[in-house]
């Protein structure tokens, strides 16, 4: 029984990046041997073993083969038998196709096992597949994408190209589920050049099924949405700086058609309003305390903090905004409260519209 770190791991080292998690393979093991060392069963698919004291996991090594659509139509061979080669062979690049031995400590050690020339392709900055069943897997199709936003100073290889446009015409992107998507497109969205995933995507001729109503030839799209990866906003910012130019309602479809977290859904339709109400002709102080209002800054002010620097990139007309903001929390709603109670009649709508009118007030300045 050998066991080696593999895929991502081999290939940030080989660049030069922070290592964050180590995936393991073990050849020339059984089920039986690994529950004699202490591991305990977790894989449903294929056989995966989690370390008896780290607990990391532990995936004996397995060929694949192709039954149905999608991504999960793939039937596991895992094997004493199965080489290292082999297994590696089932990945998707060449640069995630690297393994290192494991020491006792599961660090990796010793020389680079490279059969597929993933070494050559991190010097030449080249995405390339290892062979034809690459098209096979659709969310592949994602990943490529993703990874050009993360190493945006590589290239695809055109025969990789083709085959991603393969997996495009075969239909099988009709197989994704949602959840797999939106892991896909948020790693890619928070990556350090979100636009080459948009260009990836566009260039593939699949632009439109995950970003319908979205204007892939907008010019401002890429260098915004780079702006705020370079200003290092958070998931949720950089989705309303993505979707800026949508309606409300299209916004909500997308949200639904990839299951997006709520904050990044509320996040898009808030920016959306901001730029809407911002750009108004008529912004007089009852429409800025809407403003403030509609994204709930009394309860959420740090929200309201990441909708304004959205709204400053997008080079939004905000100084308003922010000083009614800061005149309107000056009210005090323990006097409000106070007042409200000598008047003899303290109920929650009273004392809601008397703090709404002392903001109003404040927001004019009296």
């Amino acid at each position: 029984m050998k066991i080696y770190v593999v895929g991502g791991a081999i290939r940030d080292q080989l660049l030069g990046l922070p290592v964050k998690d180590l995936d393991y393979v073990v050849v020339g093991a059984t089920p039986a041997q690994m529950l004699a060392e202490g591991y305990t069963p977790v894989g449903q698919d294929f056989p995966v073993f989690l370390h008896p004291v780290t607990h990391a996991e532990y995936a004996l090594a397995r060929t694949e083969r192709k039954v149905a659509p999608g991504y999960k139509g793939f039937v596991f061979h895992a094997d004493p038998e199965v080489t290292l080669e082999q297994d590696l062979a089932r990945r998707d690049l060449t640069i995630n196709a690297m393994a290192r031995e494991a020491d006792a400590n599961g660090q990796p050690v010793g020389d680079v096992i490279d059969p597929y020339g993933g070494q050559k392709d991190i010097s030449n900055k080249l995405f390339r597949h290892i062979g034809p069943a690459f098209s096979e897997d659709p969310v592949r199709l994602l990943r490529i994408a993703r990874f050009a936003a993360r190493f945006s100073d590589f290239s695809i290889e055109p025969s990789t190209l083709t085959l991603l446009k393969k997996i495009h015409s075969s239909g099988e992107l009709s197989a994704l589920v949602k959840e797999r998507v939106w892991q896909e497109i948020s790693r890619g969205l928070m990556s350090e050049k979100p636009s080459r995933m948009l260009d990836v995507l566009n260039e593939i001729g699949v632009f439109e099924l995950f970003f319908p109503k979205l204007n892939s030839k907008d010019a401002s799209l890429p260098s915004d949405i780079d702006s705020a990866a370079k200003r290092q906003f958070n998931l949720s910012q950089r989705c309303a700086v993505l979707l800026s130019n949508l309606k409300t309602e299209d916004i909500n479809a997308w949200a639904a058609l990839w299951g997006i977290p709520v904050e990044c859904h509320d996040h898009a339709v808030l920016a959306r309003e901001l730029k809407v109400g911002l750009n108004s002709p008529t912004l007089d102080p009852r429409n800025l305390l809407d403003l403030l209002n509609r994204t709930d800054v009394w309860r959420k002010p740090e929200r309201f903090d990441e909708l304004i620097k959205v709204a400053d990139l997008l080079k939004l007309p905000t100084q308003q905004l922010t000083k009614s903001y800061g005149l309107a929390k000056k009210v005090d709603i323990a006097q409000v409260v106070q007042d409200v109670g000598e008047q003899g009649s303290s109920t929650g709508a009273k004392i809601k519209q008397l703090i709404e009118d002392r903001r109003l007030l404040a927001i004019k300045g009296n």
